[in-house]
């Protein structure tokens, strides 16, 4: 009887611990649906349509780690890219994009904070800014070019 209640208590407990993770992960991802509804994102193919196009300012707000896997690259057009980590966007994003016109579209790995990132520069008084749908994982994905230490790479769709 002893082991039997001891069992249900670390049943309940687990079961209780599980609810609380589950529970953080729906509030985090509630927070970055919300962020890319406020904001809007673009696809892979309207960044580069943006690129070839205009003047646009690609915000990368992964950490420095994760940027040694690769920047976005495109074919013909050089890509004018800002890096500043997300912990980091509020108190130097000022200095780097004055113009509060600038069209600037934010990304990370696969699109949450950066769209989280994108949603405080609206905040911020920044009036043109998107975030690139998917992050740069989804660039890749769609075969564009990425740059990294060994040069440029492309994934084969």
């Amino acid at each position: 009887m002893k082991k039997l209640s001891r069992l249900l208590v670390y049943t309940i407990l687990f079961g209780l611990l599980c609810s609380n993770a589950y529970g953080q992960i729906d509030a985090k991802m509630m927070l970055i649906n919300e962020a890319k509804k406020e904001v809007g994102e673009v696809t892979s193919e309207q960044l580069k349509e943006m690129i070839d196009d205009e003047e646009v300012i690609v915000l990368d707000v992964r950490e420095s780690e994760q940027r040694a896997e690769g920047y976005l690259f495109s074919d013909f057009i050089p890509v004018k890219t800002i890096s500043i980590t997300r912990g980091n966007l509020e108190w130097e994003v000022e200095s780097k994009i004055q113009d509060k016109e600038s069209v600037i579209v934010t990304y990370c790995r696969n699109g949450g904070r950066g769209a989280l990132a994108a949603q405080v520069l609206k905040k911020m008084g920044y009036k043109n800014v998107k975030n690139l749908q998917g992050g740069i994982s989804a660039w890749a994905k769609a075969g564009n070019p990425i740059k990294t230490g060994l040069g440029i790479q492309k994934i084969a769709k």
